[in-house]
């Protein structure tokens, strides 16, 4: 059976490599040439339009950065519902429950079924096959594409037939995400300002009841040693916190913190960080303190000092 896979990005890149290593049979599709060269070289058909790979696959997964993107390669005139072959799509982006409820609906107007089926472990767990996916949807549909999603992710969950529940878990996981790195950037540059080293202040919280995935992992990967490499970008970040908001509008549950972190988030953007890694956060709270947090590899805490 062949398997089509749209949106060749960061994260769809990693997943197309691991399909062809697995053996599967794949045509791709994504409107940078470059990207589907990539995958191409490696064995993968391509096609000219998400309507053409639907001619061709069954199973189609988007992996795609915008929920109006989503819409339009789904529904559009060129649109993967269009397809002759599509009988089942997995949305692995991050939609929204409103979003995925209103195409699974349609689709299923077409007998074509509809599994929400976010992600959660950014680039590194992509490349490694560690990524954790929150799928929901028609049971029988996500019986089927069990064995592919265990291509892409180890940490599977199935978390019921509504197909926005899913999304629904994603963004509440993501929320939370970005409110503990806003609070874990700021006390911990307080605490390096206060004569802390950066490193045992991790290694306290990290067997404390502070820790969290931003002192367990991104701050150590992606913020002491001052490399920050792209694994999620801050535009990313702050849409998924705006989608949580939004929905628990919708559901009238009041939100407090998170508006704040949110704010944050937004501010990083207008100065220029959208599409950097949301680790970058931390250099606007270190420009306003004056101390930086963590240090440069090979560089020792006097030659840091001294920078100061």
């Amino acid at each position: 059976m062949k398997i089509g896979l749209i949106g060749l990005g960061n994260m769809g890149y990693h997943f197309g490599t691991r399909l062809l290593a697995a053996g599967q049979d794949l045509v791709v599709f994504d409107t940078n040439p470059a990207a589907l060269a990539r995958l191409q070289q490696q064995g993968a058909q391509t096609a000219g339009s998400p309507r053409e790979l639907a001619d061709q696959a069954e199973i189609v997964l988007l992996c795609l950065s915008m929920p109006s993107i989503v819409e339009s390669v789904t529904s559009g005139a060129e649109g993967v519902m269009h397809g002759k072959a599509i009988r089942t799509i997995v949305d692995l982006s991050t939609t929204g429950p409103s979003v995925t409820e209103s195409a699974a609906a349609k689709l299923a107007l077409k007998n074509i079924s509809w599994i929400g089926s976010p992600v959660s472990g950014g680039t590194t767990g992509a490349e490694k096959g560690t990524l954790t996916l929150m799928a929901s949807g028609p049971q029988a549909a996500y019986q089927e594409v069990h064995p592919i999603l265990s291509i892409l992710g180890k940490n599977i969950f199935y978390l019921g037939a509504q197909p926005g529940l899913g999304q629904t878990m994603k963004i509440v996981n993501n929320t939370l995400c970005a409110v503990s790195i806003v609070a874990s950037c700021e006390t911990l540059v307080y605490g390096a300002k206060a004569g802390l080293d950066p490193q045992t202040m991790l290694d306290v919280i990290n067997v404390s009841s502070g820790r969290s995935f931003a002192t367990q992992e991104k701050i150590p990967q992606c913020i002491v040693n001052r490399e920050f490499p792209t694994r999620f970008t801050t535009d990313l970040l702050h849409k998924d916190i705006k989608l949580c908001m939004e929905e628990a509008e919708k559901l009238g549950v009041p939100m407090t913190v998170s508006p704040a972190a949110r704010q944050f988030l937004a501010f990083a953007i207008s100065q220029g960080d959208g599409p950097r890694d949301y680790a970058n956060i931390i250099r606007h709270i270190e420009g306003w303190a004056g101390q930086e947090f963590g240090q440069a590899v090979g560089e020792t805490s006097e030659t840091s000092e001294t920078k100061q």
